[in-house]
């Protein structure tokens, strides 16, 4: 009897959790009957000051003598919005594995009752999309947090895909070690910034192509260069997280780009209007070819205006590929 009185609470707030929302209530006498069939005998009058109990305590649970009489959870951690949010993230994010898939969207569907959790699983609908093959990243991230947390060096290997389909191993399976500060989520994958103290730079890593990677004891590196480092900014101007090197550079647009530029660049770059139609951006890029790729993707309404140097080098990129598909 001690221990159902200390059972009751808990098997009492375990089905008001899974089994009702707003739209889904129990009554005293359903609650009761649930109750019995895990093995807890209770008297129905009781149910009350048990409710009054779990509310006290925190938990929002309501009795509504409305549409949908008896008691139901309120207010959850996570309205059913943010779940799908998350359900959609989850689908959608190249590095988590299929298998990792369904087990995050089981656990995110548990933050809600199981008539919720019925819509969350209507609502999944596995892309026909590139998924990761093995869960070695989510070690990978966990190792790095670790040492971000540390403030230590790290040290691993970098691979590469082959013609093969197979990740093979850079500069003959050499280590890398470089000092850990900041990760990022950028084209639906993980990347991990660092500086690289061999070559006195930041550089950046996709986190599913580091392997074996070991925590160091020394104290990491590069502080001067991350004391004013905007991780926004710098996945900004990195296009495709491809590096190049770093130019301020004048874009000139027509006016129907405009949103195309904010939603790269965001609403602080500087805009001069140029005539009834067009509009030149300053802007800070990683000047590559993936900058050079985006430019062309957009079409005759945007050109780059300057620098020259970086004009030419886009001449010299487009030229490239016409006379390579004339090659072939």
């Amino acid at each position: 009897m001690e221990k159902q009185k200390r059972l009751k609470l808990l098997y009492l707030l375990k089905i008001l959790w899974e089994e009702t929302d707003e739209e889904h209530s129990l009554t005293s006498p359903q609650l009761a009957e649930k109750l019995e069939q895990e093995g807890i005998s209770i008297e129905r009058r009781s149910i009350y000051n048990d409710v009054d109990a779990l509310n006290d305590f925190g938990f929002d649970i309501i009795h509504d003598s409305g549409r949908v009489p008896g008691y139901h959870m309120g207010s959850r951690d996570f309205e059913m919005a943010e779940l799908k949010l998350l359900v959609d993230a989850v689908q959608v994010a190249k590095f988590i594995t299929p298998k990792k898939t369904g087990e995050l969207i089981a656990k995110i569907s548990s933050l809600a009752s199981v008539h919720e959790a019925a819509q969350l699983r209507q609502q999944v609908s596995m892309y026909q999309r590139n998924k990761a093959e093995n869960e070695t990243i989510f070690y990978n991230v966990d190792m790095l947090y670790t040492a971000l947390y540390r403030g230590c060096r790290i040290r691993f290997q970098y691979a590469e895909w082959t013609l093969k389909k197979e990740f093979e191993l850079r500069h003959g399976g050499a280590f890398y070690e470089v000092s850990p500060w900041a990760l990022t989520w950028d084209n639906e994958n993980y990347y991990l910034i660092a500086f690289h103290e061999k070559y006195n730079q930041i550089r950046h890593y996709r986190v599913d192509k580091m392997k074996s990677m070991s925590i160091l004891a020394e104290i990491r590196n590069g502080e001067a260069s991350f004391r004013n480092f905007n991780l926004a900014a710098y996945t900004k101007k990195t296009f495709g997280m491809f590096s190049g090197y770093d130019e301020t550079v004048t874009l000139h647009c027509s006016n129907d780009l405009i949103g195309v530029v904010i939603d790269r660049f965001g609403k602080e770059i500087m805009i001069i209007p140029k005539g009834p139609s067009h509009f030149d951006c300053i802007v800070p890029v990683n000047v590559s070819q993936q900058f050079f790729g985006w430019v062309t993707a957009i079409g005759p309404g945007m050109q780059i205006a300057g620098p020259e140097q970086v004009r030419q080098e886009y001449r010299d990129y487009i030229r490239s590929i016409v006379e390579g598909m004339d090659k072939t």
